[in-house]
């Protein structure tokens, strides 16, 4: 892994006056663990936040031969994967309003089990009926990890910081959507997709060992509402509101981000839901091995793209921080713009347009290429964003985050849905073209948040705590 700066570089001290000096790095609450330690729990979460990526990637080169096996169409098939999409978000809101009470650890220890027992469901399933229920189980079991993970990084690393750690985390967790079509392919057509579910819950077997043995608390010293409650002498809740973190969502702020995420997002699973019907059957992929190779290109742009936003937003917000003269952390969003105006938009309109008009392998190697700045234009965004979202809900962050990724898993759940029977309609450059647009359309809102954000943060104030010297 990389190594992840426990202190600014040097080189960014030119970036700052001396009357403005850097967040102070003397705050105990940052230095909790040593940058060994800090290393190893971005890591460990890192792993879990992964995991879910793989449950909807290594599905989705299967869902002919699952079609096949359980005898209906690859569009019931697919509407295992909206399901999916929405126990996400309900898992993932459930998760972090129990990692705001309870702290970080406890979500992983009743995720990861579900994910486990849903994996080994859905490997067993003889019947549509049961593989939307186990699939649901698994989802809502897995994708808590990924805000609970951002949430984690978070915790344990300054502002200025944040986006760099953030970036490396978010390298590893969206290398899930490149390399789990790869895997999934490769086992559904060498051995079988059943094979491939309960890979998944061996394998995270094995993950929810190391958390239990090596991940420690890392939620800020006081801050979990169940410290709270004991130090007023109240006894702790056994049900906190899944749905507390949705009202997150009347800030203009968090909304528009969100929003403009959904739509980033959404462009990966145009692309990699209908990948069998569009470019497997322009160019001849039959293999489910080599249609799951097909998504390597946005894998390989996820590991350029993640690293990239987090470092450049660090670097933006202290050059305009010298510019202002305090903190602003909407500057940060700037660095989500190159993803959101050019390179996830034009990537997904060309592929339609590619796969549409051009046959033949110059199609297909230009398509590849044209996945690969997806991948890069989507962690540009969401790694940036995700570190935003941390930067003025410090408290309240995996939250902000589960609220966020709750938004974006509703929106998807309905939009992916429709894919299928929108190429089958209209055609794969039509569907592409108006992916394309939404995209701009989000690329719009964040400008309006970086322009006005701090006018925003006041219409509906939900507890914004602005990065200063003291925190």
């Amino acid at each position: 892994m990389a190594d992840i700066p426990q202190n600014p570089p040097d080189s960014r001290n030119e970036l700052v006056n001396e009357a403005t000096p850097l967040v102070s790095h003397q705050n105990g609450v940052y230095d909790r663990f040593s940058r060994k330690q800090k290393r190893n729990i971005v890591a460990m979460v890192a792993c879990c936040g992964i995991i879910p990526f793989f449950v909807a990637g290594t599905f989705i080169p299967s869902i002919p031969q699952v079609a096949k096996d359980l005898d209906t169409t690859g569009a019931v098939i697919s509407f295992a994967i909206s399901l999916s999409v929405f126990a996400a978000s309900v898992g993932s809101l459930c998760g972090s309003a129990y990692s705001t009470y309870y702290g970080r650890r406890a979500v992983y220890f009743v995720g990861l089990p579900l994910l486990v027992v849903g994996s080994f469901g859905v490997a067993g399933t003889h019947s549509v009926p049961e593989l939307m229920i186990w699939r649901f189980i698994q989802a809502f079991g897995a994708f808590p990890a990924i805000s609970v993970g951002a949430a984690v990084v978070g915790d344990i690393y300054t502002v200025e910081e944040r986006g760099t750690a953030m970036g490396i985390y978010f390298s590893i967790v969206l290398l899930g959507p490149g390399i789990s079509p790869l895997i999934g392919g490769f086992m559904t057509h060498y051995v079988s997709w059943r094979a491939m579910q309960a890979l998944l819950g061996i394998t995270t077997t094995f993950l929810l060992i190391w958390v239990v043995v090596a991940l420690p608390e890392t939620s800020h010293p006081g801050a979990r509402g169940v410290d709270k409650a004991r130090a007023e002498g109240k006894k702790p809740s056994w049900f906190v509101n899944p749905l507390r973190p949705l009202a997150l969502l009347r800030s203009p702020n968090i909304l528009f981000v969100s929003l403009a995420g959904s739509f980033v997002l959404l462009t990966d699973f145009v692309l990699m839901v209908p990948i069998a019907y569009t470019i497997g059957e322009r160019y001849g992929i039959s293999n489910e091995f080599l249609i799951g190779a097909c998504f390597l290109p946005s894998g390989a742009g996820s590991m350029i793209g993640a690293p990239l936003a987090g470092r450049l937003s660090d670097r933006i917000i202290i050059r305009w921080r010298q510019k202002r003269g305090k903190w602003y952390p909407e500057d940060r969003l700037r660095a989500t713009l190159l993803g959101a105006l050019v390179f996830t938009p034009l990537s997904i309109l060309f592929c339609g347009l590619l796969t549409e008009y051009v046959p033949g392998t110059l199609g297909l190697v230009l398509n590849l290429i044209c996945l690969f700045f997806n991948g890069i234009g989507v962690d540009l965004v969401l790694s940036v964003s995700a570190a935003y979202l941390v930067d003025v809900l410090q408290d309240r962050s995996a939250e902000s985050l589960a609220a966020s990724d709750a938004f974006r898993s509703f929106v998807m759940s309905f939009a992916i849905s429709a894919v299928l029977p929108s190429i089958d309609r209209y055609g794969v450059a039509v569907t592409d073209a108006i992916s394309a647009i939404s995209c701009w359309l989000g690329c719009g809102m964040i400008w309006l948040v970086i322009i006005y954000g701090e006018q925003m943060r006041t219409w509906c104030d939900i507890g914004f705590k602005v990065p200063t010297e003291e925190n």
